[in-house]
């Protein structure tokens, strides 16, 4: 089967993949379509240090095929999006409704792909970007069939990711002001999740103008090519500044714009080890800097969530679908998500 794999050195298409039955308590997919996002590349730069060889992808979407003994939430045929929380369910962090903080859930990768004889792994215990993979049950959530894969796909990282950071972590309530910097695939789903909750000013930064459009109709009220002209939109400072981009110094701008009791939250990835600064006095006015994993997820009630409110025309996942390739395409498709041209691009089975 086809996939797309990493061997720490070249990504390539390859087409002699395998990858085995579904055991007690797993799900076996046939993939639809995945989208492209950051975290893949940031793999193959070396920002997310990942053991090789792996097959890539962890936002995708799909039919299924084969479940394993005890797996009755699905059956083959439904439709279904992937998380890539494989929580164990039975933790003190599962019990408190905290999957993302499950321990059996971070750092553990599994290896159910073969190629000739060598084992593969599986990136975030997903790998989206093969015809076939093997999950666990927790990690399938059935959505209706009339949802367009490609709009599927986005719902496993993208919004769980950047909706869920403003519903789940930061709380953002009706009235607050939200600043947003960086509106690629992740910032434009905080915009959306900002709308949802009813914050009345939401900025969008980027650094690229031409994102304006799209940015406002994701929910943005206003639109900056930097942070300099935030304190003339809000002279007291933000809510809510959510650094999308992983650079160290928009994490101390998004601090630095920060009203008393203010959050900035952190979803951009800077490489592994990266540090950064900000004024300790500013923090004194119960300021606080979040860190957020997969927006505080929890994927079984989330994601059936997203899925009813984009029937219902409330969530945008159409918008963020820019272009679809065929998987033999990734080497564009990567091209096309490092010039920023796409929002999110997807790959189709």
């Amino acid at each position: 089967m086809r996939g797309v794999l990493f061997d720490g050195k070249q990504v390539q298409v390859v087409d002699d993949l395998e990858v085995r039955e579904p055991g007690p308590g797993e799900v076996l997919v046939a993939i639809s379509a995945a989208g492209l996002c950051h975290s893949d590349l940031s793999v193959v730069d070396g920002t997310i240090p990942f053991p090789v060889p792996v097959v890539l992808g962890h936002e995708g979407a799909g039919v299924v095929e084969a479940v394993g003994v005890g797996v009755t939430h699905v059956e083959p045929g439904d439709h279904v999006a992937l998380s890539t929380l494989a929580n164990c369910g039975t933790c003190a962090e599962c019990d408190r409704g905290r999957p993302t903080m499950c321990r059996q859930a971070i750092g553990r990768p599994g290896r159910p792909f073969r190629r000739g004889e060598q084992a593969v792994f599986q990136f975030a215990s997903n790998s989206a970007f093969a015809e076939r993979t093997v999950v666990k049950a927790v990690q399938v959530v059935r959505i209706p069939k009339d949802i367009p894969m490609p709009s599927a796909a986005l719902i496993g990282c993208g919004v769980l990711t950047g909706v869920g950071a403003v519903l789940n972590r930061a709380k953002v309530d009706r009235g607050d002001s939200v600043v947003v910097i960086g509106t690629g695939g992740i910032g434009l789903n905080v915009l959306q999740g900002a709308r949802l909750a009813g914050a009345l000013r939401i900025v969008a930064v980027d650094a690229n103008p031409a994102k304006e459009a799209v940015a406002r109709q994701f929910g943005a009220t206003d639109f900056l090519t930097s942070t300099e002209g935030v304190r003339e939109l809000l002279p007291t400072g933000a809510d809510h500044a959510f650094e999308c981009v992983g650079r160290v110094e928009l994490i101390r701008q998004a601090v630095d714009l920060l009203d008393r009791h203010g959050q900035a939250i952190l979803l951009g990835v800077p490489p592994a080890g990266a540090e950064a600064s900000f004024v300790v006095s500013s923090m004194y006015l119960d300021k606080s800097i979040l860190g957020c994993r997969y927006g505080s997820a929890r994927p079984q009630r989330d994601i059936a969530l997203y899925a009813e409110l984009y029937r219902d025309g409330r969530l945008l996942l159409d918008e963020l679908v820019t272009r679809t390739y065929p998987v033999e395409e990734f080497e564009r498709a990567a091209a096309d998500a490092e010039a920023g041209k796409v929002a999110r691009g997807v790959l189709t089975f």
